[in-house]
């Protein structure tokens, strides 16, 4: 089952499709935003802004986010120990069980069986 260990992911990609349709605009302008913060918010090369990303994601236990910039990290020429370097930087500020979360996310991301 794809992706299955992402709590509720049908209701929030029906959310995501849902406000694409009924405010494509606000969508379009949301998007564009992210888009020029992240290429010409500062100075930091595509990896590192995809690295703070995750960590993000990870600090704000959002596993739809964790698991989508994971990939878009791995797209960027970002290594799966860069990635995970950047998830067990969370420990000390988000929590032990936090961090965890989202290394398993980046396990089963990377397909590395569970033990």
């Amino acid at each position: 089952m794809k992706d299955r260990y992402i709590e509720n992911r049908d209701i929030i990609e029906g959310n995501l499709e849902y406000i694409h349709d009924k405010h494509s605009d606000i969508y379009q302008a949301y998007k564009e935003y992210g888009k020029l913060i992240h290429t010409k918010g500062g100075p930091l090369d595509e990896k590192t802004r995809w690295l703070i990303k995750v960590a993000i994601s990870t600090v704000c236990q959002y596993q739809y986010s964790v698991v989508t910039h994971i990939k878009k990290a791995s797209d960027a020429g970002c290594t799966r120990e860069e990635i995970e370097h950047a998830i067990l930087l969370t420990a000390p500020s988000a929590g032990f069980p936090t961090m965890m979360e989202a290394l398993l996310a980046l396990r089963r991301e990377m397909k590395e069986e569970e033990k």
